[in-house]
């Protein structure tokens, strides 16, 4: 028997289903950096340590009924959880719309989670956890065994990714005798690599330095910063990485069109 489904339903199913797993980045976000268990305890306030009942840890909803804060101590709560859940939803909505049901969305949402939860630890603590950067590493090279973008440009993508930014940041520590870039840097790469193949990657290292670098004038223009301010560079290559998923191989056709 053929069921007919609204057309609405599969998008609004993404971005509820997608705001849930949002919930879960959020916990992810706040206890890599700590060391903490991901699965014990449950989701309690980090001012008192009640534990939320489910009427309290509804996506987005909770936050905004409550006001963001807790509903015990009355604690403010970052706004930064609605915002992670809200995000997320929209990458499941995208990954649905642009790949449609199939196992290259899983993977792309799959890969556009690990990202979110890369860009937001690496802007609050500047740092990307191996538990998320080394596994991403082999489950991008695994599904390219059989999805885009194929197994020998995956290695490419994972030689290039890691290999430029290493050899840029062991270039920068010999010259000016200090660290310009984290191991971190490099190991994300090489997962952006493992995921997108060599040609995105590049795409993705040209948009995040250009972007990162108007941020920095910018910063040293409003005297925010100076020449050695630090920036979170996990967090403009994660961007790069997300455009680069979904529009970078028209972009890179686009530039190679001049050359032909």
């Amino acid at each position: 028997m053929n069921v007919d489904i609204p057309g609405w339903m599969p998008p609004l199913a993404a971005i509820l289903f997608g705001a849930c797993i949002g919930s879960f980045l959020n916990v992810c976000i706040y206890r890599l950096p700590r060391g903490e268990s991901l699965v014990w305890p449950g989701s309690r306030c980090t001012s008192c340590g009640r534990a939320l009942t489910w009427y309290d840890n509804i996506p987005i909803l909770s936050w905004v009924t409550l006001g963001g804060k807790c509903r015990t101590c009355r604690a403010p709560v970052s706004s930064m959880y609605p915002i992670v859940e809200a995000v997320t939803a929209l990458a499941f909505l995208g990954g649905y719309l642009l790949y449609g049901l199939t196992l290259l969305a899983l993977v792309r949402i799959l890969f556009a989670c690990a990202l979110i939860v890369l860009f937001v630890t690496d802007l609050q603590h500047k740092i990307l956890p191996n538990t998320i950067t080394l596994p991403g590493i082999v489950i991008g090279f695994l599904c390219s065994l059989f999805l885009p973008p194929g197994p020998r440009d995956s290695l490419i993508g994972i030689a290039v990714g890691g290999g430029v930014l290493f050899a840029i940041a062991e270039g920068y520590y010999r010259i000016r005798g200090e660290e310009g870039l984290g191991m971190g840097d490099v190991k994300l790469l090489a997962m952006i690599g493992a995921f997108l193949g060599w040609k995105l990657v590049l795409l993705t290292l040209v948009m995040a330095s250009l972007s990162g670098s108007i941020i920095g004038v910018a910063l040293i223009i409003s005297k925010r910063g100076n020449m050695k301010y630090a920036l979170p560079f996990g967090t403009f290559l994660a961007i790069g990485a997300v455009v680069s998923a979904a529009w970078g191989t028209p972009i890179v056709d686009w530039y190679f069109g001049f050359y032909q």
